[in-house]
């Protein structure tokens, strides 16, 4: 199991929970990551979202490639993993960027592609947001010419959506052929996409029995596809690691008490109506980022270790972990769950 994080750029993951004590800013991810490293963490991942999804549109949050950039510079090992939303990128500059990434972080920066579904998040940066459908076919596009890039001298495409003609780009990317390319999506389409183009398939919270049904799928379609398999399956969850089962679950319920007036839940509507998901998606759920609290990595140290493993056992082999605060709780996992993983992997072996 590699183990990763959702970078803070939000200022926490709850919604119902005002002041984390994790400031959206730069000083406080770069302390996040450069920690992560010393803890033995793998990944970091960087959503990009230009208004904040978690606290409300009107609170601050940090902007995903310009910090991805920064933290590639002061990083060692950490694979950087940043979000991109097609409806907001012109793919050309975006290959570009990435390629230049690679080589400041040498050849740790990953990308995550992500369709995009808030509308009016859209309307507000002039995101050239369209029905589903329509979104899942520029991201085809976009791909199509970003790893033409990467990968020929020189390179053209005419679509629906980009235009480009005898196109240079140097230097090519560390990583060849091309960066990792992950991507999440529910939708028969987005499946689609993701089989035929993309390097790894990421999921968000589910249970064991939800998780091992979406790996096994994905799997098979790889293979009908005729691709080789994916490098990765990673998945979200939400950590809340205590000494006693009852206190993990008091911890549970302060989170995910309801609070009317939280602004974070102003984009809900946007996320359910305007994807395709497989679960239907209530408040409690929403109630933490990217659905984090349904693979119940929630007790004691030894009750989310054999939880890992039963996700191990289902196809996962990297988590995407969030908690909060962000620097205590992952130390705090990084100390009394991770060694308890591998003992009790070694000890049915």
């Amino acid at each position: 199991m590699r183990y990763g994080f959702w970078l803070p750029i939000f200022g926490g993951w709850l919604r119902n929970v005002n002041d984390e004590q994790m400031p959206p800013t730069f000083d406080y991810a770069k302390e996040v990551v450069q920690s992560a490293e010393q803890w033995g963490y793998d990944t970091t991942l960087i959503a990009e979202l230009y208004l904040n999804d978690i606290k409300g549109t009107e609170a601050d949050t940090l902007e995903a490639w310009t910090t991805a950039a920064g933290l590639a510079s002061v990083t060692d090992s950490m694979e950087i993993m940043a979000a991109v939303r097609p409806v907001f990128h012109n793919p050309a500059v975006t290959a570009k960027m990435a390629a230049n990434i690679d080589h400041i972080s040498g050849g740790r920066f990953t990308l995550n592609i992500v369709s995009g579904w808030w509308a009016e998040e859209a309307r507000q940066y002039g995101g050239a947001f369209t029905e589903h459908d329509e979104r899942y076919e520029r991201t085809k596009e976009f791909l199509d010419v970003m790893r033409g890039l990467w990968t020929e001298d020189q390179f053209s495409y005419k679509g629906k959506f980009y235009d480009i003609e005898n196109t240079r780009l140097e230097p090519k990317p560390v990583q060849q052929p091309n960066p990792k390319l992950y991507a999440g999506g529910e939708s028969e389409q987005g499946k689609n996409i993701i089989t035929s183009q993309c390097d790894a398939y990421v999921m968000h919270g589910g249970t064991v029995d939800e998780i091992h049904d979406k790996v096994t799928d994905m799997k098979q379609r790889r293979q009908e596809a005729g691709k080789d398999p994916f490098q990765s399956f990673g998945l979200a969850a939400f950590v809340i690691c205590r000494d006693s089962e009852e206190e993990a679950l008091a911890e549970l319920e302060r989170i995910t008490q309801d609070n009317e007036s939280a602004a974070g839940f102003e984009s809900m509507a946007d996320f359910t109506n305007k994807s395709q998901l497989e679960q239907e998606v209530k408040r409690f759920d929403y109630s933490v980022s990217n659905r984090g609290l349904r693979p119940r990595l929630i007790g004691t140290p030894e009750q989310i270790a054999d939880k890992i493993l039963e996700f191990e056992d289902a196809g996962v082999n990297l988590l995407l972990l969030q908690c909060s605060p962000q620097l205590e709780e992952m130390e705090r996992f990084s100390k009394q769950v991770m060694p308890l993983v591998e003992q009790r992997r070694q000890a049915v072996q």
